[in-house]
């Protein structure tokens, strides 16, 4: 109780811990947030505890059950954890509120109508997948509502709606750079592509790499073969034995992290010798749980590295999320602190918690210093960010190169 009143003393602590040992003329921009928020809670008495009653809502819009579970749970942890260490903003407690969206579209429009018309919420975190935040995206727009989103890469989550924004990179530069690695890298000739085609954010990626590769080698016929298959699908042997028979270098294949890992488990069995190349949705303890030894060697492109901090925020988030959790955090979850702290960011800049304020300061964000890199939001509301290369190596993802836009 004593940290939800006194928040100046936790900010403060806050403010130490993530200025320990930086040089006195780096300025890092969750310093700059703490200071903020210390100051806008100043009048808070630590001896009063019914002093503040005010509650600013944030919805968590994600899938915390079905088959993207493991995404929409880690994202929240990330969220959590930054609520946990800025639990104030303008003197008000921010409360987090979560919907889940049950991993189905429906579903997913269900839980953002509760978030908008029962919860009074006035910013939404999520969701994950790019299906999921379509599907809530209309609703949060008509009540103009703004909603960050945290891994959901499609370009279509922020295309068309001005309440809408993200804290990631796009699917059309994941697949320049998935491409790119296996031509220049891995000096494929002949890829194949293995599709989750009802999944936008699977079929969009998949559309990018192929663009991009046939555009690098100059050669429409270097995409040997293209097959589908559907979420939740568990056996994949007669799309890996149609691609067998091109014998390609590489298999590109971005779906969810649990088909991705049976795919490959399965083409192993069947002696297939290929480099998989995936997208983000592998960057998960789960891919490697279900994948076990057949995942080795798999290369995919992703948000952040734990192996690799990126600056001081990085670290802050990496030590706290290990004392926190007691485990090594997802990419997605240090999006989903990122994402947290944007939203704090442009409240405070706004000096107010009403939707739209909040949307026209997000709108603003420049130079933002998150933990999964810098976030500057551009004119299409997405994020200006680098992307990540990790490969699996004896069990555990292991860094291999960044790749600037």
């Amino acid at each position: 109780m004593e940290n939800e009143v006194c928040s100046i003393r936790g900010l403060t602590e806050f403010g130490r811990k993530i200025t320990k040992g930086a040089p006195m003329k780096k300025t890092i921009s969750l310093l700059k947030l703490a200071a903020a928020l210390a100051a806008g809670v100043s009048l808070v008495s630590c001896s009063s505890p019914n002093v503040d009653n005010d509650v600013i809502k944030i919805g968590v819009f994600q899938p915390l059950t079905g088959a993207n579970a493991a995404g929409g749970a880690d994202e929240y942890d990330g969220a959590k954890l930054a609520n946990k260490l800025v639990p104030k903003v303008l003197g008000k407690t921010v409360q987090l509120v979560a919907v889940d969206n049950k991993s189905d579209k429906v579903e997913a429009a269900n839980a953002a109508t509760v978030l908008v018309q029962k919860e009074k919420v006035k910013a939404v975190i999520g969701s994950w997948g790019s299906s999921l935040s379509m599907a809530g995206g209309p609703i949060f727009a008509e009540a103009k509502i703004p909603a960050v989103a945290v891994s959901a890469t499609n370009p279509n989550v922020t295309k068309g709606n001005d309440y809408y924004f993200r804290v990631c990179f796009l699917d059309p530069f994941q697949g320049i750079v998935g491409a790119s690695y296996a031509f220049n890298t891995l000096k494929a000739k002949k890829v194949a592509i293995i599709r989750e085609v009802s999944n936008d954010y699977s079929v969009g990626l998949a559309k990018f790499f192929v663009d991009e590769f046939v555009k690098l080698s100059g050669n429409k016929d270097s995409i040997v073969a293209v097959s589908d298959y559907n979420t939740g699908d568990q056996d994949f042997s007669a799309q890996l034995t149609n691609i067998k028979k091109f014998e390609p270098d590489v298999i590109f294949a971005p779906g969810n992290y649990t088909e991705s890992a049976l795919i490959i488990k399965q083409a192993r069995a069947l002696g297939m010798k290929a480099q998989f190349i995936g997208g983000d949705t592998w960057d998960f303890g789960a891919f490697l749980d279900i994948g076990g030894e057949a995942v080795e060697g798999a290369a995919f492109s992703t948000f952040f590295a734990n192996d690799v901090p990126i600056n001081k925020t990085s670290e802050v988030f990496l030590k706290a999320f290990r004392e926190e959790f007691k485990k090594e955090p997802s990419a997605v979850a240090a999006l989903g602190y990122d994402a947290y702290l944007v939203i704090i960011d442009a409240i405070t800049r706004a000096g107010s918690a009403e939707p739209q304020k909040i949307r026209d300061a997000l709108a603003q964000t420049k130079g933002f210093e998150g933990a999964a890199g810098v976030i500057t939001i551009n004119a299409e509301r997405n994020a200006d960010k680098d992307a990540v290369f990790k490969t699996v190596k004896d069990g555990k993802f292991v860094f291999l190169t960044t790749v600037k836009p």
